[in-house]
């Protein structure tokens, strides 16, 4: 049984679970990280040499990082549907993903980490308010790109929407100030309406 390793307050544990749950996968899930701990042992560090969260392992077959492994399963399960078979109509998916990590999740997790995570009396105002600026003006990306299409590779959700998806919640979530995005609103609208994203993404910030 396809086994998972993760606290489910972590964004990237968050992205694997909504896609374990939208491919209806029988799995088993272990609370690791964060308060749970267990992430520096060597158990744990025989799979992932990083001590980061999430990690699977698919009858054997040991993954790490988030990306790659909602890229396994939904290639393994979901081929033509969250996974689309013709390399040219995937790479629309596949660089949203890589943009989410390369240009959205480091500001975020600023943001996040001084906001939701770090008293008010340590918080480090500038660098919150300088990362906020720069996830915003990237967000205006994402907007313009939706008022063309209704998901981010085209006209049904992939595999792509998955990262993508799991950000949005978040930023549109965060106690900061944010420009209007009637496109990301109506984007989020969508989601919400996947009861996957419900269970897995719309919980609470911690």
């Amino acid at each position: 049984m396809l086994k998972v390793w993760g606290r489910t307050n972590s964004i990237n544990v968050q992205k694997v679970m909504w896609t374990i749950a939208e491919l209806g996968l029988p799995h088993e899930h272990t609370n690791v990280g964060g308060a749970f701990g267990g992430n520096d042992s060597a158990e744990y560090l025989a799979m992932n040499p990083n001590g980061r969260v999430p990690v699977i392992d698919d009858d054997g077959l040991v993954i790490w990082e988030s990306n790659a492994i909602v890229r396994y399963l939904c290639a393994k399960h979901s081929e033509g549907a969250l996974w689309q078979a013709d390399p040219a109509a995937r790479s629309h998916a596949d660089r949203w993903m890589d943009w989410q990590a390369s240009s959205l999740i480091a500001d975020l997790v600023t943001v996040f980490w001084g906001l939701i995570r770090t008293p008010e009396p340590e918080r480090d105002w500038i660098a919150i308010g300088d990362a906020a600026t720069r996830l915003n003006n990237q967000m205006g990306i994402l907007d313009a790109h939706l008022s063309q299409l209704p998901w981010v590779a085209g006209d049904r959700m992939t595999m792509g929407d998955i990262p993508i998806g799991a950000l949005v919640y978040r930023w549109l979530h965060l106690p900061m100030e944010r420009p209007e995005a009637h496109n990301i609103d109506a984007y989020y609208q969508r989601l919400t309406e996947r009861p996957a994203f419900a269970d897995h993404v719309m919980i609470p910030l911690t």
